[in-house]
């Protein structure tokens, strides 16, 4: 197996590492109850999608 003639640079190395960072998730707001969702989505909360209801919530 291969092995690498030189070490990498620590800046190198932190170079590469630039695309391993998370990143949060992307939220928009229902447009019926105003609870925060993810796009393109059936909210979990009122059952709605671009106004038309797809599911049932049951509430306690």
């Amino acid at each position: 197996m291969p092995v690498p003639r030189r070490r990498h640079s620590t800046t190198r190395r932190r170079k590469a590492r630039t695309h391993d960072k998370l990143t949060a998730p992307t939220v928009s707001e229902c447009p019926k109850c105003h609870q925060p969702i993810r796009p393109h989505r059936v909210c979990p909360h009122c059952g709605t999608y671009r106004d038309r209801e797809y599911k049932a919530v049951v509430t306690k």
